[in-house]
């Protein structure tokens, strides 16, 4: 008889489904967003914006965006400061325009994103660049009050991180016509 020592990748996906559900709508929206841009699923401008201001938003993300292969070339595997580096300044200005963007309420959602993007490697990393991109001027005093207070202290002083990688993407669904009998 064997026992199991991690939960099975179904009951992860619905875990990480049940916490992107807890996001609110728009959260969710920029989250998928962000997916398609980062994990370049499909042509962004076309599938999110609605507007010409939404338009020039992703393709300022799609820009900002752009060094999510050399993040993810320098995630270090250790904790020296020499090692953290090249990953810390463009890890920090992409997550300053994702919190600048209002769409990232919490270090919840910034976190969920963050994982999808760039990996499992990037958990140690992630509570350092969100308090340096959530303090940074270019954020409303109020906004970043809020976004420091909405990381715990156990994410802040974590002793450890996971190395389980994320099984569940968020992506767009089409709207289903209730008017039609399946």
């Amino acid at each position: 008889m064997s026992t199991r020592t991690r939960p099975a990748s179904g009951a992860v996906a619905l875990a990480e489904m049940k916490e992107f559900g807890g996001f609110p709508k728009g959260t969710q929206r920029y989250i998928r967003r962000s997916l398609d841009v980062g994990l370049d699923r499909r042509d962004a401008v076309k599938r999110w914006s609605r507007d010409p201001a939404e338009a020039a938003s992703i393709r300022g993300q799609q820009s900002v965006y752009r060094r999510l292969d050399h993040i993810r070339a320098y995630v270090p595997d250790d904790s020296g400061l020499d090692a953290m580096e090249p990953l810390m300044a463009p890890l920090v200005t992409m997550s300053a325009f994702d919190l600048g963007q209002d769409r990232l309420p919490d270090f919840a959602s910034y976190r969920f994103l963050y994982e999808r993007l760039i990996g499992a490697s990037v958990r140690p990393w992630l509570p350092a660049a969100f308090c340096a991109a959530a303090a940074l001027p270019h954020l409303h005093p109020d906004r970043r009050r809020i976004l420091l207070q909405s990381i715990s202290e156990a994410a802040a002083t974590a002793p450890g991180w996971s190395n389980r990688e994320p099984v569940f993407f968020p992506e767009w669904v089409e709207k289903v016509d209730t008017t039609v009998a399946g």
